[in-house]
């Protein structure tokens, strides 16, 4: 993916707001297409705070990106992501119970 083009804000949001030409202001910013005139232009207007930026997927438990999976590596054991650790507050050395229910695996501290 090419590096994305650095424009002067201000500039842009005049020109736009001004009523120019898009073929005008592409050739002055020395920007090829429409569609990356619009991205530069919505990236300007939510750094100015005229809109919000589209935020991305919502987590679930405020666990951040990983979400909330545990894992079971070649050897058995339950990899469970910092990020979980950390919201959940287990310390190291921590003991759990583990137990199957219907639903699928309980994990309780102990």
């Amino acid at each position: 993916m090419p590096r994305k083009k650095i424009v002067d804000n201000e500039k842009l949001i005049k020109a736009v707001d001004a009523k120019v030409p898009a073929k005008e202001i592409m050739a002055k910013f020395s920007i090829k297409t429409t569609a990356q005139l619009k991205a530069l232009y919505l990236d300007a207007l939510v750094e100015k705070g005229n809109i919000k930026g589209i935020t991305g997927k919502a987590s679930k438990d405020g666990l951040g990106q990983g979400g909330n999976q545990i894992k079971v590596n070649k050897r058995g054991s339950l990899i469970v992501p910092s990020d979980i650790i950390e919201t959940m507050g287990f310390q190291v050395g921590d003991q759990f119970s583990v137990r199957k229910t219907k639903s699928g695996v309980s994990i309780k501290r102990i």
